[in-house]
């Protein structure tokens, strides 16, 4: 009997644990320069029964984010609405968050998760930042949460990814050729915290293949 290499054994462990991480119980994603057309691209292929909640920030003056989430609700199967303070997380719902609030999560009643709308922290470059959401997803879900850094400038979510991958989560980056600005998932690559590295039109389909097992529980 042949007996398998350290490196096909190491190679199993590694497809048997990418298995057990991916089981996202939320998905966060965040974006900037570029971002509303690719959110457009994408969240028009999420089914209206996706068993989990998104978390979106993308970068926007105030005023244009409530208008914008009405656009993606009608394009979109899901539900797309602004965030609001204390609105529970639901299953097959989209939140975007408002620009001039941080958007973060917290465990209510029952373990109800739940959104917090604030202006603390104070003096970060981006508010709503990418960076606060995610470190309280990350906080919140730990190994049960599903990071996407999309097209941007700068590295608002390099940290927010980093939290999420040292608890565990799956960390998604948008690759160069897609991006309309490779500046968020480059310093999330460079840092090594990108678990994959996928073109847009794939990123829908690693969302549902990721939390398919919830729709078969």
């Amino acid at each position: 009997m042949k007996i398998p290499s350290h490196a096909a054994v190491a190679r199993a462990r590694s497809i048997a644990t990418a298995a057990v991480r991916a089981s996202p119980d939320i998905v966060a994603v965040g974006t900037s320069t570029g971002g509303p057309q690719a959110l457009q691209e994408i969240l028009p292929l999420l089914p209206a029964d996706l068993p989990v909640g998104v978390l979106i920030v993308q970068h926007m003056p105030p005023g244009f984010t409530a208008p914008f989430a009405q656009r993606l609700n009608n394009l979109c199967k899901v539900t797309v609405r602004e965030a609001a303070d204390n609105d529970s997380v639901e299953p097959g719902v989209v939140y975007i968050a408002p620009a001039g609030g941080h958007m973060t999560i917290f465990r209510g009643a029952r373990s109800q998760v739940a959104i917090r709308i604030s202006s603390t922290p104070q003096g970060m470059l981006h508010i709503p930042s990418v960076d606060v959401m995610m470190l309280s997803v990350a906080e919140v879900f730990r190994s049960a949460a599903m990071g996407i850094i999309m097209t941007g400038m700068g590295s608002d979510g390099l940290e927010g990814m980093r939290a999420i991958a040292r608890e565990g989560g799956i960390t998604i980056g948008q690759d160069k050729s897609s991006c309309i600005v490779y500046g968020m998932p480059r310093v999330c690559a460079e840092n090594g915290i990108l678990q994959r590295v996928v073109p847009l039109p794939e990123i829908p389909q690693h969302i549902i293949q990721a939390t398919l097992h919830r729709l078969r529980a």
